[in-house]
C-alpha cells in the first residue's frame, strides 16, 4: 500500500495493467453486477436534473425503471445506487450499432447538452473506493469479464492508474495524479513493480 495524503492505494493500481477493450467485452460491466453504479451523495441530485436531457437515449425499459423507482435508488447494502433493468443493465444504458453496452450519460456529455461526464464509479473503475472516517482506500477491483481489458492493457503496458488519468484528475486533482507518477517512478526504480 501506499499513503498520499489521506488516500491508501493498492500497489495493485501501480502494478497491474488495464486497458478497456470494448470490441471485445462489449461493454459488460454495465449489464453484469448485483447492483447498479455506485453514486457519491451529490450526483443524486445531478441524475435528478439532467434526467430530462439524457432520456431520449435511454430505451423504453429504462424509461419505465427510471419513472417507477426515480433516477437513482437505494440498493440492498443501503448504497445509493443507479438503478437496473430486470437485475440486469444500468438504466442509463444502450447499446450501439455493434451491440456494445455504452453510457447514455457520457454520451449526452460527448454531444455537449450535459457538463456531468458519468458517476465517477463508472469513470474509475477498475480502481473502487472505500471512504473511513480518517481516509479513502483505492483498491483494483477485479472483475472476470474484464479479463479483456487485463489482456490488452499488458500488451500495450498501461498501468492501471495511467489508463485512469482523467478519472483519477477529475475526482483528486493534478497535483495527487502527479504524485501517483512520482510514486510509479520510485516504485520501478526500487524494482518493487
Amino acid at each position: 500500500m501506499v499513503q498520499i495524503d489521506d488516500k491508501i492505494i493498492s500497489l495493485d493500481v501501480f502494478e497491474k495493467r488495464f486497458v478497456c477493450n470494448l470490441e471485445v467485452c462489449k461493454g459488460e460491466c454495465c449489464v453484469e453486477g448485483e447492483s447498479g453504479a455506485p453514486l457519491e451523495d451529490d450526483e443524486t441530485g445531478v441524475l435528478e436534473e439532467i434526467y430530462p436531457i439524457v432520456k431520449p437515449f435511454l430505451s423504453e425499459k429504462a424509461i419505465e425503471e427510471v419513472e417507477k423507482h426515480g433516477t437513482w435508488v437505494i440498493d440492498a447494502d443501503g448504497d445509493k445506487v443507479t438503478p437496473i433493468i430486470n437485475g440486469r443493465e444500468c438504466v442509463y444504458t444502450y447499446f450501439d450499432e455493434k451491440g456494445i453496452c455504452k453510457c447514455a450519460i457520457d454520451k449526452a456529455h460527448k454531444d455537449g447538452l450535459v457538463d456531468f461526464k458519468k458517476p465517477i464509479s463508472c469513470h474509475l473503475y477498475p480502481i473502487r473506493v472505500a471512504k473511513y472516517p480518517d481516509f479513502e482506500a483505492l483498491n483494483y477491483h477485479v472483475w472476470p469479464i474484464c479479463h479483456p481489458a487485463r489482456e490488452f492493457g499488458a500488451q500495450l503496458g498501461v498501468p492501471i492508474y495511467q489508463f485512469l488519468k482523467e478519472p483519477i484528475i477529475r475526482k483528486y486533482g493534478q497535483v495527487f495524479y502527479d504524485e501517483m507518477e512520482d510514486v510509479h517512478k520510485t516504485l520501478v526504480e526500487q524494482r518493487k513493480i
